[in-house]
């Protein structure tokens, strides 16, 4: 969630002062590229994955656990951070070379991590979930009294409905549970940004070099359609099937800042796809700055432009700050590590779970892909409208691995059809130009082949599991909460999403 602040009040003078060092900030960012003053500038960075990856917690009934606080205390790790909501926790996943045998061991490593944190969680009566979105979650828990006790949640949620002016509202239609069902349809109010917190992401970063950055960022851009259709995971949410990743048009809602009458004047979201390819990542940075209010106006005494003057690297903590309250859905990042400034596109659209290899598969179809696309001699975003790849976010999330996408010389095509008959090639060619061993490749695209081949995502899993349920004669509740007990067991057992069995 960003950096932490303590503030609890704002005037109108820290606005114009914040502001003003955002601005100042963004400018000193042109300097920098400018001037080569970035670690990778002019040769091509060491890849890097790291990643995060939100966790739900649950109690013994499967309902939600109101319990981060106690969990944190029994992991005593800290790798592992609290998150927007009570049921929430993070790891944060070093970020190491992404080639060779690096991908496995990270795998492994991750997998190990999240053992011991679950047993570690189990001595409170809990267990953690990696799921999109907790199946079990309902309105009742986005009072506000379950945000986490960490200050900058609360006066986040502060600042949201000061701009806003009035209760949030969500308003999705789903996708029928089986042919023979309605759509359902889940329209509530609250007076909190909590549902933000039931959308649980998988969040993955790539450090790049400044002058590579406007093609990362609009290959990434160009697959977040294909992204979240063959890796749904997050169909429920307060007892409604809704879309098959319900975590995007929940997100867009439940962080928006605009009344009705912003939105009839095309003020721009908070959750936001973006409105054209890129240039340059100064791109990003000016149109943060340009159109979008600040909402944590915390500023320091720090000049960038004279730490620049003086031969330094400045921190740009306002910028970093107001950066992290512009909710991207592939996201600039300035970073400083050790003296030395760099810049990450951090691609957000992933859910988490169902498994640890899952993750793994999700995210090396995600490198190698924009890799590839990067590579390619005619460039993906020169050959299709910015439009189209907003419209396949969109539409990948609603039907999932059934929805129909747009793609160059193809034209419309099913995503799981476009993935095994174009993409996962792309691929394996941005995956070994990294260097990725055999061994990974085929571990992990493979899965993202048969995932794509039995047409079973996590989602299409839950929403099988919960179907047939009902139709055994379980109320919607019960069905879910046995649903996830299943989910719970299978991925410890840790077998790809497709391979996992229905119930009889």
């Amino acid at each position: 969630m960003g950096e932490d602040v303590s503030r609890q009040e704002f005037t109108g003078a820290d606005r114009v002062r914040f502001r003003a060092q955002v601005s100042r900030g963004t400018e000193a960012i042109a300097r920098m590229l400018a001037d080569g003053l970035f670690t990778d500038q002019g040769r091509k960075p060491e890849p890097l994955l790291g990643m995060e990856v939100e966790l739900n917690l649950i109690d013994a009934a499967a309902n939600p656990a109101m319990a981060n606080a106690a969990v944190l205390d029994a992991i005593a790790d800290p790798d592992y951070q609290t998150e927007l909501g009570q049921f929430n926790i993070e790891i944060n996943v070093s970020p190491r070379p992404f080639v060779g045998g690096d991908t496995v061991s990270l795998e492994q490593g991750l997998r190990s991590s999240l053992n011991r944190a679950d047993t570690a969680a189990a001595t409170t009566g809990n267990r953690l979930v990696m799921v999109g979105m907790l199946p079990t979650l309902g309105a009742e828990h986005f009072a506000r009294h379950w945000i986490s006790s960490n200050p900058r949640y609360d006066l986040l949620n502060e600042q949201i409905f000061a701009a806003r002016g009035e209760d949030l509202e969500l308003d999705i239609t789903g996708v029928p549970l089986t042919a023979d069902t309605p759509a359902d349809q889940l329209r509530t109010t609250t007076d909190s940004i909590l549902p933000e917190a039931a959308c649980t992401s998988l969040q993955l970063h790539l450090r790049v070099a400044p002058e590579d950055f406007a093609a990362h960022w609009n290959a990434a851009q160009a697959i977040a359609g294909v992204q979240v259709a063959i890796a749904g995971n997050s169909p429920f949410l307060a007892g409604k099937a809704l879309w098959h990743e319900t975590r995007i048009p929940v997100f867009e809602q439940a962080t928006d800042t605009r009344p009705l009458e912003l939105k009839n004047q095309g003020v721009r979201p908070r959750v936001w796809f973006g409105e054209r390819w890129i240039n340059t990542i100064f791109d990003l940075f000016e149109e943060n700055t340009r159109y979008f209010p600040a909402l944590l106006p915390v500023s320091t005494d720090v000049d960038p432009l004279a730490v620049l003057e003086a031969g330094g690297i400045p921190a740009l903590d306002e910028l970093r700050l107001h950066n992290g309250t512009v909710y991207r859905w592939n996201r600039p990042v300035y970073d400083v590590v050790d003296g030395q400034a760099h810049l990450r596109v951090e691609n957000r659209v992933l859910p988490a779970g169902p498994t640890v290899v899952d993750i793994m598969a999700n995210a090396a179809f995600y490198y190698g892909l924009v890799r590839g696309l990067v590579e390619e001699d005619l460039p993906i975003w020169s050959r299709m409208s910015f439009d189209a790849a907003r419209e396949n976010l969109a539409r990948g999330a609603h039907w999932g691995m059934s929805s129909q996408l747009y793609w160059p010389e193809v034209g419309w095509i099913r995503a799981d059809e476009l993935t095994l008959r174009r993409l996962l090639p792309i691929a394996e060619r941005g995956l070994i130009g990294y260097g990725v061993s055999d061994k990974a490749r085929q571990r992990y695209l493979g899965i993202i082949e048969g995932r794509c081949a039995t047409k079973q995502t996590g989602s299409v899993w839950q929403r099988t599991a919960v179907a047939a349920r009902e139709a055994a004669g379980a109320s919607r509740a019960e069905a879910l909460r046995a649903m996830l007990s299943d989910y719970v067991t299978l991925m410890h057992e840790g077998e790809p999403v497709h391979n996992w069995p229905l119930p009889h």
